[in-house]
């Protein structure tokens, strides 16, 4: 079991490396074959003329990806109340379909020029004045590699981590074969939850969210599991939709869009399931709500991610063959991706960028910089030409597994996992072959802040200031 690395008041609010790679080599545990999963589309089905490969209504009414200093209308819900994590328990339980926010640009950074109008119809009925800045807020994702946690307090133009968790736990290992979580996945997630418990408790978070992803999501035993964590950690957690797993990502990066490209093709590989998300600055936004969210022009979920891929094809010794037959899988789940053929043109006329968040891709860009050791603020908004990435992804190739475990950017947590990760990326790349990358550490704990903060009216403008300039 990996040691937790916590980051403690770190001004431009870093947590740890966010990596989607853990410890050991999956167990070869015999289990019943499962049905075979195909990609989950915008439409939440496969890509239909009628209505043109659209994204979900979910995925863009229920979030605004405005700046920190949007004027928002805020909630009674974070109030300062200093009752350990009992009540972030309380409010992270409720229901994925209430879990609208109103998304901001990436905390870390100043506003990127989003407005300012409330997104939701009941949101006049709020509270009139804005949760105080000393709140403190967390935000909890347990996937199917990984269990973290950050917890920040807002600040002028975004907020200040004041404490973070990360543990690898392998909850999904085995789910692919059995389709069930396994017994000692659920010890190893049980006990870095405990941790994670008396964290919010020692903080006296105010507000919390917390969720659960592809393992819990796809395991016949996933509710039942969740009903444990509450039972032992007094914790409950919420299992999101894909649909709401893609909209945290894009609320967590944003910031890291290039405003003068055409848009971000947006991917998050994690262990059981990797988004998708085209993000197409080309569209005009409405007048007073250009939430990046109004950008979403399609997306897609697929049902694989480092640890699947890498429990089927092998993950220690992978030769050339392996490494192809896995970028296969993934291209295949690739082809009926809504408005595949707009997308071609749109990455063929060379102004549209990629935008990654997982740990396949800060391993890439640790390694590109040579890092001595794995430094977030120096990987995080980092940009790498497609001709880097292609000389990354052959040294990460051509190492043998004992490579792998040396390199100080990948580790033994991760080098049984990464090569699955790059063959997904590589898949995605072959189809939609972007020039430019750039890297994101940090996703959908980050996003998960930036709602609630902005729901609450933490970033609310001051009276001097009009449409986000000085008066």
């Amino acid at each position: 079991m990996a040691t937790p690395r916590n980051h403690v008041g770190t001004a431009d609010g870093s947590g740890q490396p966010q990596g989607g790679n853990g410890p050991g080599h999956p167990g070869k545990k015999k289990g019943r074959r499962r049905k075979k999963r195909g990609p989950v589309y915008a439409s939440g089905q496969k890509p239909d003329a009628r209505n043109g490969g659209k994204p979900a209504e979910a995925l863009r009414s229920d979030s605004s990806d405005r700046g920190p200093a949007a004027r928002t209308q805020p909630t009674s819900a974070g109030r300062p109340g200093r009752s350990g994590a009992a009540r972030p328990a309380g409010h992270a339980s409720r229901p994925q379909h209430h879990a609208q926010g109103h998304n901001g640009a990436h905390p870390h950074q100043g506003p990127s020029g989003q407005d300012a109008r409330p997104g939701r119809p009941d949101a006049r009925s709020r509270a009139e004045e804005p949760a105080p800045t000393d709140t403190l807020y967390a935000a909890l994702d347990l996937g199917t590699n990984n269990c973290r946690l950050l917890i920040a307090q807002p600040r002028e133009r975004g907020f200040r981590v004041v404490d973070a968790f990360s543990r690898i736990v392998r909850l999904g290992e085995g789910v692919g074969r059995s389709g069930r979580l396994g017994e000692a996945a659920m010890d190893r997630a049980v006990e870095a939850l405990r941790i994670c418990r008396s964290k919010l408790a020692d903080r006296g978070v105010a507000r919390a969210r917390l969720i659960a992803t592809e393992a819990c999501r796809s395991a016949e035993n996933g509710a039942i599991f969740l009903e444990r964590v509450r039972s032992e950690t007094g914790l409950s957690l919420e299992i999101v939709s894909r649909e709401t797993e893609a909209r945290l990502a894009v609320s967590g990066c944003a910031s890291l869009i290039d405003p003068n490209s055409n848009g971000a093709l947006l991917f998050d590989i994690g262990g059981g399931s990797s988004e998708l998300v085209w993000i197409d600055l080309t569209r005009p936004a409405e007048a007073r709500r250009r939430r990046m969210s109004d950008r979403i022009r399609t997306w897609a979920s697929l049902p694989v991610g480092v640890v699947t891929l890498s429990e089927r094809h092998g993950g220690e010794l992978v030769t050339p063959e392996v490494f192809e037959a896995m970028v296969v899988e993934v291209t295949d789940m690739l082809r009926d991706f809504p408005e595949a053929e707009a997308l071609d043109h749109a990455v063929a006329a060379g102004n549209l960028h990629m935008l990654g968040t997982s740990g396949t891709v800060t391993t890439l860009a640790g390694v590109h910089l040579g890092l001595e050791r794995y430094d977030r603020r120096r990987v995080d908004g980092t940009w790498m030409t497609g001709d880097e990435v292609n000389l990354m992804m052959n040294t990460l190739t051509g190492m043998d597994y004992a490579a792998r475990i040396a390199n100080p950017c990948i580790g033994k947590e991760r080098a049984d996992l990464v090569l699955a990760g790059c063959a997904i990326l590589e898949a995605i790349r072959r189809r939609w072959p972007c020039q430019r990358l750039r890297v994101a550490d940090r996703g959908l704990r980050e996003g998960i802040l930036v709602e609630m903060m902005a729901e609450d009216g933490v970033w609310r403008r001051s009276p001097h200031r009009q449409n986000g300039r000085p008066s």
